[in-house]
């Protein structure tokens, strides 16, 4: 295989990889690969980090969620040396407790 295949591979995040990132990495993917919109998204977590990150000289930009330490892994060992070009705070705005939970549906008083 040759490498501008092999990197092309690597660079997508495939389904089997990212349901075992929590797992792996106590980390999840909230965006891959992210528009400038969606970066500034207030409704998405306040734990939510920002990873800009360079592949095939491109700049990528995903949302993730999970402690720093555990995202510079993952990163580091899905992209290699020299990838990973800063990991920062996003826009979200909203309680992680709560995030992705809907509300109840209210139940009928009985009279």
């Amino acid at each position: 295989m040759t490498e501008a295949v092999q990197e092309k591979e690597m660079a997508e995040w495939s389904k089997e990889e990212k349901e075992t990132l929590i797992q792996s990495y106590g980390c999840n993917l909230v965006l891959e690969k992210a528009t400038p919109e969606q970066i500034k998204d207030k409704s998405l977590p306040s734990d939510t980090l920002q990873v800009v990150y360079r592949l095939n000289d491109q700049v990528y930009t995903d949302l993730c969620r999970g402690k720093r330490v555990d995202v510079f892994d993952l990163y580091y060992d899905k992209f290699g040396k020299g990838a990973l070009i800063r990991i920062e705070w996003a826009y979200g705005q909203v309680n992680p407790k709560l995030w992705g939970n809907t509300a109840k549906p209210e139940k009928k008083k009985r009279k």
